[in-house]
């Protein structure tokens, strides 16, 4: 049985392809699979993820605390 990662909302992407490198300028992939260059959110049917080339989304928080907000 496969195992799912980060329970499958990742898009298929040659950012995250374990064939993928990215180019030094990081606006490209070089596909050690098909041996071409890549888009970086285009894939192609050689797609496999690679979990850690995944970045994780930022979180962000709004900055509008009061004091109530720490008490307990």
């Amino acid at each position: 049985m496969a195992l799912k990662l980060f329970k499958g909302n990742t898009e298929p992407q040659c950012a995250c392809c374990e064939y993928a490198e990215i180019s030094a300028g990081g606006d490209v992939a070089i596909c050690r699979k098909i041996g071409g260059v890549m888009q970086l959110h285009s894939k192609c049917k050689k797609y496999k993820y690679d979990p850690l080339k995944r970045e994780p989304k930022r979180i962000s928080f709004s900055g509008d605390f009061t004091k109530e907000d720490f008490e307990i």
